[in-house]
């Protein structure tokens, strides 16, 4: 039965080679005859894409410096190899865990462009020192760590960086004489203890050399973000004043990505959102959740906890608008800064690096009415939450159907419709996605479901295989001429896969 009134879309945002990509339906359906739901699929040439369109930021502002993949937003490797050949010298990778490192350098990286970020064991410590990495420092604690391993093992100097986060605005910024601190963060250094920091490089100049300074926020306010850069400025004047010569500022990630094609679709289901949770109209989620928001005497209370999924300005437009934006205290732009002080820039995108760089399939099993209301259905997936975390991210955008046949005709009940989307595990719990979701007609048993762009951190961050569910396979897919060509992620390299282009 047609849902009642005007559904409420959150289609995704779609660009080149994705949307072709979705256009072959009977392809994607063989993928999954053959190897079963969930599947994910990549698309390795788009990652180079997007290397390329943050390189030419740089070029525009007429910087210097390193973009590196932020290698925790997916376990891919086709990805991760497809990066190392296209540029030798250029994009690095950010690796945060051990596997990563060791991952990084099979595929192809070498340790000149190979960051190690995150909290950091013994062994990945080591194995970052050994090979010549640069190790981005947490810690005065991590600082001597590693300067001992160094002693201890009579290896090389190591590059590092001092991560800093605790940012403060300055006496005026605000207007009224109150200085603002940024979120707090359990990553990187206070900036109120960096004496203490570049003390203790001083001390262990022979097990370390600083070359440059990063910082760690926990927020995509621009604002908040040129305050930081700014004061990474000033720190590294410090640093040159004390005899040390560093040369790089790396300001992370958090570049984000737009989701969400239609700004209006957007603003229309949020406004939907809270007049549901105010009971002004029917529930819009399953068993009325607020996403964070809730109904407190006819008043809204709380916070919408969701990834804001139309964005404007995203990835390295995001960075352009970042280094064009003037200072709190200096008034000139940060890439004016860094032109005058000759200092190099890195970035570390992940989610941004891997837009539009795959998806993530599931075969309908099931369709069953909820009981809940006229035209309400339960759509049960091959797949469960953690296969597609979507939603533990707080990004809410519409999959796309893909029918089993071309169709068959429309019957009476065809028309747009609102499902509910639930996993295949035996869990109250297991919802793919807690809105209602509207889609152009109820799915059949046989069709699948495509959610496009999860290769940043929805693809394969939250799965596991409880209750002995398979976990999605990955497959790279390259277009060869009017065809497209597959092979499983771990076989994909890119010298020898048809349609590959080698370093």
């Amino acid at each position: 039965m047609p849902v009642v009134g005007v559904p409420l879309y959150l289609r995704p945002r779609l660009e080149s080679p994705l949307t072709s990509l979705l256009d072959e339906v009977p392809f994607l359906h063989s993928l999954v005859d053959a190897l079963g739901s969930p599947l994910n699929v990549l698309l390795p040439e788009r990652i180079v894409e997007n290397a390329d369109r943050f390189r030419a930021v740089y070029r525009d502002h007429h910087l210097t410096g390193r973009v590196y993949y932020a290698h925790k937003a997916n376990r891919s490797s086709a990805l991760v190899r497809r990066l190392a050949a296209a540029d030798p010298a250029g994009t690095g990778v950010d690796v945060a865990s051990l596997g990563e490192l060791r991952h990084a350098l099979g595929c192809g990286f070498t340790p000149d462009r190979i960051m190690a970020t995150g909290p950091k064991d013994p062994e990945f410590l080591w194995l970052a020192a050994r090979v010549g990495g640069t190790v981005n420092i947490d810690s005065c604690g991590e600082l001597e760590q590693l300067a001992d391993m160094v002693t201890k093992y009579d290896l090389p100097r190591v590059d590092v960086l001092l991560r800093l986060s605790a940012f403060e605005s300055p006496d005026d910024s605000t207007g009224v004489g109150v200085r603002v601190l940024s979120r707090s963060s359990r990553f990187g250094s206070p900036v109120g203890e960096v004496g203490e920091l570049l003390s203790a490089v001083e001390r262990r100049r022979d097990a370390v050399e600083l070359t440059g300074v990063a910082y760690h926020l926990d927020t995509t306010a621009l604002a908040e973000k040129v305050r930081a850069l700014e004061r990474c400025v000033m720190v590294m004047d410090e640093c040159r004043a004390r005899g040390l010569a560093p040369r790089v500022i790396d300001i992370g990630g958090g570049f984000g990505v737009g989701y969400v094609d239609d700004a209006g679709q957007w603003e229309r289901y949020t406004t939907a959102l809270t007049e549901a949770v105010l009971g002004a109209r029917p529930p819009l989620t399953w068993r009325g959740h607020g996403y964070g928001l809730r109904n407190e005497s006819g008043t809204v209370r709380g916070a919408a906890a969701l990834y804001p999924a139309y964005r404007p300005t995203a990835g390295p437009g995001y960075l352009a608008e970042l280094l064009s934006m003037p200072t709190p205290s200096l008034g000139r732009p940060p890439a004016t800064l860094l032109l005058e002080h000759l200092y190099d820039l890195h970035v570390e995108p992940g989610r941004a690096l891997v837009d539009q760089c795959g998806l993530s399939l599931a075969r309908v099993l099931d369709v069953r009415r909820t009981g809940q209301g006229a035209g309400e259905f339960l759509v049960r997936l091959g797949m469960n939450a953690g296969d597609v975390s979507l939603e533990e991210h707080g990004v809410l955008v519409d999959p796309i159907l893909l029918p089993r046949t071309g169709g068959g005709g429309e019957s009476e009940e065809d028309g747009p419709v609102g499902v509910h989307l639930v996993g295949n595990l035996c869990l109250e719990a297991d919802l793919i996605t807690r809105r209602m979701v509207f889609l152009p007609r109820l799915p059949r048993a046989g069709d699948l479901l495509a959610f496009a762009n999860t290769a940043g951190y929805a693809m394969d961050f939250h799965a596991h295989h409880a209750q002995r569910q398979p976990v999605a396979r990955t497959v790279a897919v390259v277009r060869e001429g009017d065809s497209w060509r597959w092979c499983l992620d771990e076989e994909y390299w890119p010298i020898t896969h048809p349609g590959g282009h080698g370093a």
